[in-house]
């Protein structure tokens, strides 16, 4: 007996899901944008301990449990940290070199790859060992090890993001934009981390 297909309603859910994202961007701007990053800094970490997973597998040595604790930071991170500041960024951009500036573009991009980058990946290995209950000498030894090859890594991969991000994406998506890039970032800073 055949069986009839029923059209499926996902473009309507999808069209319900977007209004419904607008809706809380324009109502609660920060608060969208905070849980957002939350989740997919979360998202983020999980992938990370993924693709661990899976290398570790391949290489046949023992698969580790999945580190929830781990997953919290990450969203936690994302909460408190990546969106309110990544907001406020964005804002201060538009307000500090507007298009009218002369080579807006390019000041723009300079200022987030060299004042901001620098800056907030060193926010994110400070409160990332501060929640990992670590002292100010364990950050000393993960900063001497890590932050050059991840700063280099960001310069390298965010730099043509960030130049779309920060002179053609609305500045209401912004942040978003920059949660789905920061979404495989994470697992890359995950596994720079261990």
């Amino acid at each position: 007996m055949p069986v009839q297909s029923l059209p499926a309603s996902l473009p309507a859910f999808h069209r319900r899901l977007l209004k419904q994202y607008l809706y809380l961007l324009k109502q609660y701007p920060i608060i969208t944008k905070s849980v957002t990053s939350g989740i997919l800094s979360a998202l983020g970490n999980l992938l990370a301990q993924g693709l661990e997973r899976r290398k570790r597998a391949k290489e046949g040595d023992p698969v580790k449990e999945l580190d929830h604790v781990g997953v919290l930071h990450y969203a936690v991170y994302g909460l408190f940290v990546t969106g309110p500041v990544s907001h406020y960024f964005y804002q201060a951009l538009e307000i500090l070199l507007p298009p009218s500036v002369p080579f807006c573009m390019i000041k723009r991009l300079l200022l987030d790859r060299l004042l901001f980058a620098p800056a907030f990946l060193l926010l994110f290995f400070s409160v990332m060992t501060t929640l990992e209950g670590k002292t100010s000498q364990d950050l000393k030894d993960k900063l001497s090890r890590s932050y050059w090859p991840a700063l280099k890594m960001n310069w390298r991969i965010w730099t043509p993001f960030q130049f779309l991000n920060i002179n053609f994406v609305p500045v209401q998506f912004r942040v978003l934009f920059a949660n789905v890039v920061a979404f495989f970032w994470y697992a890359y800073l995950a596994s720079v981390r261990k």
